[in-house]
């Protein structure tokens, strides 16, 4: 039982670990192409923006479609700080300062966006979260010092932007399951799943709140600094209300309130992107969302359609069961089985059968009425 609560809540490590090592041995045997490191660098980012937008969605329970406005702060202020300290500094330098003040500016718009989340719930937090990501773009956009309508020019950081991308969504997965695991994190799934009895019970609501949509601000704009990274220059039409859509899918696909969907979800969708951009090309451009959108309803089907539950099932089944080879070392155990939890199968100290057979006797011998009678005389 350990071993299955250990893998449990290291896998999330062991994929994104695994991956890297991977990525990093092609890269120095020159395997490694620079478009695929792009693509990595991309994947990266996006994982963290999945995984922090799962904070508020899935753990919190509020609808937010302003993520991206929160990723364009950090990749303004960000950048701007990188491309300043760059000629001083390295490049690695200049984007590790880069990267706690792109996310302290985005998390300050956090608390903000935060602060009619405690009176707002639904679609009213998601318009008030989707004007707030129109605003923001909007206003750096006429800012001369970001660049104006021209956007900012920036400096590429190079091939291996995706090592320091992929160290940060391992950052991120760590403090979000931590978060989730801890007494915060339960404080803030009972906010979830009934606010009137978590404050009954004594939680701070507003605290938790705020601190939930300041921390995923934070990593949106984390994750703002690794884009300024990856670009030559920064546009706001690429943060507009399609990308918090974008990134609201990742979550959804992925699961709400599962990290390890949020990370399988953002990668399979970043490559998806990516490849049909470069695939469909020239007229075909036209059919890119067509296709795009024919393999979300793909997918969506296959999470939610009734008349594929039985192959989903036995698909669970037998991956359930390669799961159970691994952690014994190919031997399956006896009690793996579907109908584990049946009643016959439930260990006891006494035999389930003798205790249905056992007969009862009933004990007559209190009588509250013959007492009464007795007291009486």
């Amino acid at each position: 039982m350990k071993k299955n609560i250990r893998l449990k809540h290291y896998i999330n490590y062991l994929i994104l670990g695994l991956a890297l090592v991977l990525f990093i041995a092609l890269d120095l045997l020159g395997v490694l192409k620079r478009s695929d490191a792009n693509l990595l660098a991309q994947v990266g980012y996006s994982v963290i923006l999945a995984v922090s937008l799962n904070l508020v969605v899935g753990f919190l329970g509020e609808l937010s479609l302003g993520h991206a406005g929160f990723m364009c702060v950090g990749a303004y202020v960000g950048g701007l700080v990188y491309i300043m300290l760059e000629p001083q500094l390295n490049k690695l330098g200049a984007i590790l300062v880069a990267l706690p003040i792109g996310g302290i500016a985005a998390a300050l718009f956090g608390l903000l966006i935060g602060l009619p989340a405690l009176r707002l719930k639904g679609d009213y937090l998601a318009i008030v979260t989707l004007a707030f990501g129109e605003i923001v773009r909007t206003v750096i956009r006429n800012q001369d010092i970001f660049g104006g309508t021209r956007g900012l020019e920036s400096v590429r950081f190079g091939n291996r932007l995706y090592i320091l991308a992929f160290l940060l969504a391992i950052l991120t997965v760590f403090i979000s399951q931590n978060l989730r695991r801890s007494k915060h994190g339960r404080a803030i799934q009972a906010i979830r799943d009934n606010e009137i009895a978590a404050r009954a019970m004594g939680v701070n609501v507003t605290y938790y709140k705020l601190v939930v949509f300041a921390v995923a601000a934070f990593f949106a704009g984390v994750a703002g600094v690794l884009y300024a990274g990856s670009t030559s220059v920064i546009r706001s039409d690429n943060f507009s209300f399609n990308y918090s859509i974008n990134i609201l899918v990742m979550v959804v696909l992925g699961g709400m309130g599962s990290i390890t969907g949020s990370i399988i979800s953002a990668a399979a969708l970043t490559y998806i992107t990516v490849k049909l951009t470069i695939s469909l090309s020239g007229d075909m451009a036209a059919i890119e969302p067509m296709v795009y959108a024919l393999i979300l309803i793909l997918a969506v089907m296959w999470n939610n359609a009734p008349f594929l539950r039985p192959v989903r099932e036995k698909l669970g089944a037998k991956l359930e069961a390669l799961r159970q080879r691994i952690l014994h070392c190919g031997e399956v155990p006896e009690d793996n089985s579907p109908e584990i939890a049946a009643w016959d199968k439930v260990p006891t100290k006494i035999p389930m059968d003798a205790i249905l057979s056992t007969d009862f006797t009933v004990d007559h011998s209190f009588d509250a009425d013959r007492r009464g009678k007795e007291e009486e005389q």
